[in-house]
């Protein structure tokens, strides 16, 4: 074990890496939609019953995205394998990289369903927000990862450290409302002729209903990241940096408002729409990456408590000979 040991700042760059991997399928599994190449493979696991897709377009992309699935579920079996070999060794690690595949392994039985299914938009909007909840639990290995036993900061501003995961609270309600919005309009994902499914809880005014309900929640959501930075740049004497997270959460919100705004007008063109996507996935990481830079909640000297007992572990783990 000790010749395969790998150390933490090994692990930590493979971390990221899957979060980057996890980050991309996301954007492909959005342009497969927006291509209306989402039937381009009517079957699966494979196409048209073969393992290899036609030589045509809409199925190429389609499977093409499926082939690039696979390759980053190699890369979270990868990163659980390696999980194991960190020295120290750290549990915590090896249960959130075990989440990583297993979520692969449900986006891919959730995708089959959505085939099945004619791309019926309560599927379709399942598939987008289980990827962020892998996200989430990719992020937070990696952010894990990054920090040596119990070195994660802590704080004692109760107040900032709630007020930013309400933010998150409020971004999750925007990407909900966002992912209703889609299903709701012109792009079904599925090519001409092909019968798809659409979100029609409000009828034919479902498209500018569900429209109206994300642009509301996305300004109430940029709105509360305002006043968060004003009270953190007033906790910190007036004083932030320029890579602040919360700075750069509320750029790419008012980047998205205006991207949105745009889009709307324009009709919803297909280039647009995958745009506001690759910004919405930039700005659920920078949320989650708030959150995480906020620390969690503790008294001051529970914290020195806690790292003294955590290098003292630290120490005994390094010099145990490993089996």
């Amino acid at each position: 074990m000790r010749r395969y040991a790998i150390t933490e700042d090994r692990f930590r760059r493979l971390a990221w890496v899957a979060v980057g991997a996890l980050s991309l399928i996301v954007l492909t599994g959005a342009a497969v939609r927006l291509t209306n190449s989402g039937l381009g493979c009517p079957t699966w696991p494979r196409c048209y019953g073969h393992v290899y897709p036609p030589v045509a377009l809409h199925p190429l992309i389609e499977f093409g995205n499926r082939a690039l699935s696979g390759l980053v579920g190699v890369i979270t079996v990868a990163v659980f394998v390696a999980s194991w070999f960190v020295r120290p060794r750290r549990r915590e690690l090896i249960w959130l990289s075990a989440s990583l595949p297993a979520g692969v392994v449900a986006q891919a039985v959730l995708g089959g369903f959505t085939v099945r299914e004619k791309l019926a938009p309560g599927f379709v909007m399942s598939h987008f927000l289980l990827s962020m909840v892998i996200l989430i639990f990719a992020f937070w290995l990696a952010w894990r990862a990054t920090y040596p036993v119990g070195a994660r900061p802590r704080t004692t501003d109760r107040t900032l450290v709630r007020s930013v995961r309400g933010l998150a609270v409020l971004g999750t309600i925007t990407v909900f409302a966002g992912t209703a919005a889609t299903a709701a309009g012109p792009h079904s994902g599925g090519n001409i002729g092909q019968h798809i499914k659409r979100l029609t809880i409000e009828g034919p005014n479902t498209l500018e209903w569900a429209v109206h309900q994300h642009a509301t929640v996305a300004a109430i959501f940029g709105m509360a990241t305002i006043l968060v930075w004003l009270l953190k740049r007033q906790r910190t004497g007036g004083v932030l940096d320029p890579l602040e997270p919360l700075t750069v959460l509320g750029v790419l919100l008012a980047a998205q408002g205006l991207l949105g705004s745009v889009q709307y007008e324009l009709k919803l063109p297909g280039e647009m729409v995958w745009l506001h996507i690759v910004l919405a996935t930039a700005t659920w990481l920078v949320m989650l990456w708030a959150v995480a830079s906020e620390g969690r909640i503790g008294d001051p000297g529970a914290v020195e408590h806690e790292e003294a007992i955590a290098t003292i572990v630290a120490e005994w783990s390094r010099s145990v000979p490993a089996n």
